[in-house]
């Protein structure tokens, strides 16, 4: 699993910026039924900084076991959630709350937290807001998870001698991989990140020439693209994967094919991993 502390930080201060609350803040699971807040924004007392909030206390936990956001206007006051934490949130003299929780796959993850310092009600627009970092910060953890899915399988244990059509076949399989890495290295918003599927992509490339030939300057589009055609993917199935429109796949396809010196989508493969561009 990624480093989901890091990506819940990014998504509080990204909440902060776009909402203007006095105070943003939040925090991922540490165990079973369980989450520590550790990322603040606007915290006075440092009350709330590492708090361990249980499933179905305070207003985060009840978040946690509904899987939906729950927010209130008079937090002291509040009939419909427990007062485990007042004591934390009296000292940061919050009132008005709305927490959001993250949800990968049916799995909580973390929880967003935004708040006022005044017994008023949070606008609909903020709310939005709060539940559109927390969609934003769910998407960031699910394309974590799926590229150390990836890269862990760059770092299998290896297996005896394969048969021709063994080894072929792990091939395929290896050129699937640098398509996904490279697909999702473009997703990534963490710039660390990015460079480590990147570079993760290029070992694979480079893995089976033992000795490339000159190397075009492809663009990381062009390559993205040759990457899902090496693996038999049609121009709109390469659209889909990356999000672009056919027409943009095939202008992408035809700037790579020129640079390679080729004439067809399979002449323009075999050219680039024998310039050690693909695997």
């Amino acid at each position: 699993m990624g480093d989901d502390a890091g990506a819940v930080r990014t998504a509080v201060l990204a909440l902060q910026r776009s909402t203007g609350l006095p105070m943003v803040f939040g925090g991922a699971l540490c165990g079973p039924d369980r989450m520590r807040i550790t990322e603040l924004v606007g915290g006075v007392t440092g009350s709330l900084d590492g708090l361990v909030v249980r499933r179905n206390s305070g207003l985060g936990g009840k978040a946690m076991a509904l899987g939906r956001p729950v927010w209130v206007s008079d937090y002291p006051r509040a009939s419909t959630i427990s007062h485990d934490y007042d004591a934390p949130v009296a000292d940061e003299g919050l009132l008005s709350i709305v927490a959001v929780p993250v949800v990968v796959r049916r799995r909580v993850r973390g929880v967003l937290y935004g708040a006022l310092r005044e017994p008023l009600s949070i606008a609909d627009r903020v709310v939005a807001m709060a539940v559109q970092a927390g969609r934003d910060l769910e998407q960031d953890l699910a394309v974590r998870d799926e590229a150390d899915q990836a890269l862990a399988r760059l770092h299998a244990d290896g297996t005896p001698a394969a048969s021709p059509a063994e080894a072929s076949a792990r091939w395929e399989e290896v050129r699937a991989v640098h398509a996904e890495l490279r697909g999702l290295a473009d997703q990534i918003t963490d710039p660390q990140v990015r460079a480590r599927l990147l570079d993760a992509s290029h070992r694979l490339a480079t893995a089976g020439t033992a000795k490339p030939e000159p190397r075009p300057e492809l663009s990381p589009r062009e390559l993205d693209v040759l990457s899902y055609v090496a693996i038999g993917c049609t121009n709109a199935q390469v659209a889909t994967q990356l999000g672009l429109l056919p027409a943009t796949v095939k202008s992408y396809l035809k700037s790579a094919m020129r640079k390679l010196d080729s004439h067809t989508r399979t002449e323009a493969v075999r050219n680039a991993r024998r310039a050690g561009l693909l695997p």
